[in-house]
């Protein structure tokens, strides 16, 4: 009963809510699922009365009030810590700023370096107990809690409880306002059909797979390619512990593949810190005490990863060059995505007993303006583009033309085994730039 009346003395309108704001305020909506689409609505008719007002957040789902109804960005400033295909629009005009991070650093960088005025996260209903549950994301979302000032819970229905290992709830006691109001269900993200060459580099990748391993499958075709060979292979017994919880997850356990029984942390259970796919992916997740949500300074920590024997991570990338440096969030000067937990998991899957990270894109691809084919594999980074993992944590190497090791291997032996995977058709002139960048040798195999 006394939750109940303190429940009923924080529950206030949106509107309300939004009356917290004040001029030059850093605003937090965590990310993904936490986006608190009543409160941002109720904050976007305040436009005229503000100023300069940041909101921080990630991985948007769909549009915010405040950005459409600031166009101009007078008022508002939205800053992200992981573009999605919305978030890329939001930066093409100007309205959206890329934090850059290793996603295992983002509890600390609010613990002991950012702002927050006004949090507002959006959470499944508050249980018997006085606990709302953060659901399909847990990510940072108590740090960011910790951190504000004022801290508004609003209440999601659609939102399922999940079951955690640490932090996926916040007492009503931590709670200084709550929302509540009809929302729609949570946005679908479908697994990308995987394509001829996604197979090809999928073929290469589980062949290396070995009974017991524990799996991190990043976003993209090539990782949901991989868990469906996986899912008809004869390999048993597999793990999860990944920052993403998606689809090919699911199809693995359904194959009767994912256990968790070998793991050597968290065993029994698959470990995760975001939640992102179909509908039948959130009714699997939710109330399954086979899964646990953790926030993701545990998830993707190295040093945790590498505990895990045979620990496989798989992620895509978009460039690498002849040094073994490679890109996988800008396209130049565009940022496309965001480093996320790529090098997190490069460099714990390489701490691991057996461990193994892989890199994966297409040789090729199709420049949009002119449509000719371009090589995925340079001499040097372009202009603008981002490494995302540096040389000295560029391991497995994979396209459809086949998989290297890079771990140990000096200059040119790195630039010979970078060619190797490059199409044949730009192999003779990736050559010719070794040669003038002088990591090549006259006794290399491919001259």
């Amino acid at each position: 009963m006394l939750l109940q009346t303190e429940y009923s003395r924080k529950k206030v309108s949106a509107e309300k809510a939004a009356l917290l704001v004040k001029d030059g305020d850093w605003v937090d909506y965590g990310m993904i699922s936490q986006i608190p689409y009543h409160f941002d609505g109720a904050l976007a008719t305040r436009k005229e009365d503000l100023n300069d007002v940041n909101l921080r957040g990630g991985m948007l789902m769909k549009p915010l009030a405040t950005l459409e109804s600031d166009p101009c960005g007078r008022t508002f400033h939205y800053h992200s810590w992981h573009l999605s295909g919305l978030e890329r629009k939001y930066a093409d005009q100007g309205l959206c700023s890329y934090i850059p991070m290793n996603y295992s650093s983002q509890p600390k960088y609010y613990r002991d370096f950012l702002p927050v005025d006004v949090a507002c996260i959006a959470a499944a209903p508050m249980d018997r107990h006085g606990y709302f549950n953060v659901s399909l994301t847990n990510s940072a979302a108590y740090a960011v809690l910790e951190k504000a000032k004022i801290v508004v819970i609003e209440v999601n229905e659609q939102l399922p409880r999940v079951c955690g290992g640490e932090r996926e709830c916040v007492h009503i006691s931590q709670v200084d306002y709550i929302i509540e109001g009809d929302h729609d269900p949570m946005p679908v993200l479908e697994a990308a059909e995987p394509t001829e060459t996604d197979s090809a580099i999928a073929k290469l990748i589980c062949s290396q797979i070995r009974d017991g391993a524990t799996l991190q499958l990043g976003i993209g075709g090539t990782p949901n390619a991989v868990g469906k060979l996986i899912a008809d292979s004869d390999v048993k017994d597999l793990g999860m512990h990944t920052e993403m919880l998606c689809d090919a997850y699911l199809e693995l356990y359904r194959a009767g593949k994912l256990t968790n029984r070998r793991k050597n942390l968290n065993r029994g259970k698959g470990v995760w810190s975001f939640c992102l796919g179909s509908r039948a992916l959130y009714d699997w997740a939710a109330e399954n005490p086979g899964l646990a949500s953790y926030p993701v300074d545990y998830t993707n920590l190295p040093q945790i990863i590498g505990q895990q024997d045979n620990m496989v991570s798989i992620n895509n990338c978009l460039t690498a060059d002849l040094f073994g440096q490679v890109c996988a969030e800008t396209a130049g000067f565009r940022q496309i995505s965001g480093t996320g937990g790529q090098l997190d998991f490069q460099y714990g899957a390489f701490l691991s007993k057996g461990g193994k990270a892989f890199l994966c894109m297409s040789s090729t691809y199709r420049d949009k303006k002119t449509g000719a084919l371009q090589s995925r594999i340079v001499p040097t980074m372009g202009t603008g583009d981002v490494v995302t993992d540096p040389r000295s944590h560029a391991y497995y190497l994979v396209t459809e033309q086949g998989m290297v090791n890079l771990a140990g291997a000096s200059l040119w032996e790195r630039a010979e085994k970078i060619i190797s995977v490059a199409h044949p058709d730009f192999r003779e002139r990736l050559i010719a730039d070794a040669e003038k960048m002088g990591v090549w040798k006259r006794s290399n195999k491919l001259k």
